[in-house]
């Protein structure tokens, strides 16, 4: 007889998304708000997290850094940490981390985005709008560094 998880079809659904942390900083405030030249250099930041709660249900957290700066004045720094909590069921157990480290944040991104995006408008900002991120190409790289990371430690044992 064939186990339960073959004959399953897969399954992703979203039980609930959530505000985890949200900060915003403008330091320089209101002379920071001022018009100026050019526009601030600005790092983003991204990770990605997956705890268990159960078998079948996960909380994935999402969070975005940015951090604008004007030659080496900090202009504004805000961090998110969003998060969602997924019920995953009917997945071959060699495709639960990439559902949860790439298609999991792929479905909260959109929400984080407009967090982000609002809340450097409501500091008296443009509003910052991320790109896309590839969390495929993401999951890819943190494989590959703890594949590497793995290695050196064998070769070190």
């Amino acid at each position: 007889m064939a186990n339960e998880t073959e004959t399953q079809s897969p399954s992703l659904t979203i039980l609930a998304q959530y505000t985890k942390d949200l900060s915003f900083e403008n330091p320089g405030a209101p002379r920071s708000l001022q018009a100026r030249d050019k526009a601030p250099s600005i790092n983003i930041n991204v990770n990605v997290n997956a705890n268990p709660l159960s078998e079948t249900d996960f909380d994935v957290i999402l969070t975005l850094s940015a951090e604008a700066k004007d030659g080496d004045k900090v202009v504004f720094v805000t961090e998110l940490v969003y998060g969602g909590v997924f019920r995953i069921t009917g997945f071959p157990q060699e495709h639960m981390l990439p559902v949860l480290f790439i298609e999991c944040p792929r479905l909260l991104f959109p929400f984080a985005r407009q967090i982000i995006s609002d809340v450097t408008r409501n500091g008296g900002f443009p509003p910052l709008m991320i790109d896309p991120i590839d969390f495929g190409q993401m999951f890819a790289q943190r494989v590959a560094e703890e594949q590497a990371r793995s290695q050196v430690q064998t070769l070190n044992s």
